[in-house]
């Protein structure tokens, strides 16, 4: 039981920073855009979080962790809806290829950071000393199975990324403005010809993929990292995994939760193998362990990418004049 317990307390943060990160893709390209540049906005977001974090931890505030990384998440969405602005630009206004854009967007941002901190921090990346680890919730974390399960040894990332996951859902479904973001994304001229203003729903699209970004990569700095954003290993390829939980997720909210938590079981079990006394046996290198997410993302790829559809005008600038 115990082993199950450190397996789902270590997943869930790993599901929390794909969960987002997913959620972020799903509203770009519900409005059209196709945003590769989510591995760019992740580390951009996770290092501006984590040199903020390192920055303020020397004040008086240091003494709350908690508001620390609140603080942080608010600055690292600030610099991914910022970064995904260059997208946006390029995308919407100047009608650039998409995936060249996302891809250029990608490699700026590892040569960027790791430049700023080797001539500041005089590392690959900016390390934070802040402890963000809760060990147990007050009442919460005494109820029975659930208690342990969920409100000990756990990260305030987990309730946040929940709370997100159920704003971006009523955000999607419940809002004339999901409606118009969706439209936007299917039939953009029937969006324009009732009012809707195409440009500006793909930049808000856009723009909440970057925020979500942002917060996600920073919430893997915190909650997988342990405070460290690193210039060098980027983010660990996240950022492209979340793109494939997205689209095994079909580009909807909760089908994107169920397909974040199936990778980040297998993501959390491939580093938890010595703790499992009959993988432990098979005596098979970890090397191979680590390659279950990947290998999994091209296998379920594989049998639902026929089934899968995306949004019908995703990577197709919009062009008022043409019908």
């Amino acid at each position: 039981m115990d082993i199950l317990y450190y397996l789902i307390q270590n997943m869930l943060p790993v599901a929390v920073a794909l969960l987002l990160v997913a959620l972020g893709g799903m509203f770009s390209e519900r409005s059209g855009v196709i945003n590769i540049a989510l591995e760019g906005i992740m580390l951009f977001g996770a290092f501006i979080g984590c040199v903020f974090v390192f920055f303020i931890e020397k004040t008086p505030l240091k003494s709350q962790p908690q508001m620390i990384l609140l603080l942080g998440m608010v600055v690292a969405a600030l610099a991914g809806l910022l970064y995904s602005m260059l997208l946006s630009l390029a995308a919407i206004n100047m009608k650039a290829d998409q995936t060249i854009v996302g891809t250029a967007l990608n490699m700026l941002v590892p040569a960027g950071v790791l430049l700023f901190s080797k001539m500041f921090f005089f590392s690959d990346g900016v390390t934070t000393n802040t402890n963000f680890y809760i060990r147990k919730i007050p009442l919460l974390g005494d109820i029975p199975v659930l208690g342990k399960l969920f409100f000990q040894n756990t990260y305030l990332t987990i309730y946040v990324g929940a709370l997100l996951l159920v704003i971006a859902t009523i955000l999607f479904y419940k809002t004339s403005f999901g409606l118009h973001l969706r439209a936007c994304g299917e039939h953009p001229h029937a969006a324009d010809s009732v009012g809707i203003n195409v440009y500006h729903m793909r930049y808000a699209g856009v723009g909440l993929s970057g925020i979500l970004g942002g917060t996600g990569g920073f919430f893997y700095a915190v909650g997988i990292m342990n405070g460290n954003a690193n210039g060098h290993t980027g983010v660990a390829g996240f950022g492209f995994l979340a793109l494939a939980v997205m689209i095994f997720g079909q580009w909807k909210p909760l089908k994107i939760l169920l397909a974040a938590l199936f990778f980040a079981f297998l993501r959390t079990l491939a580093y938890s193998v010595a703790l499992i006394p009959f993988l432990r046996a098979l005596n098979i290198n970890q090397t191979y362990y680590k390659m279950l997410p990947y290998v999994a993302t091209m296998v379920v790829l594989a049998f639902t990418s026929k089934k899968s559809r995306a949004p019908k005008a995703e990577g197709i600038p919009y062009d008022k004049g043409m019908r």
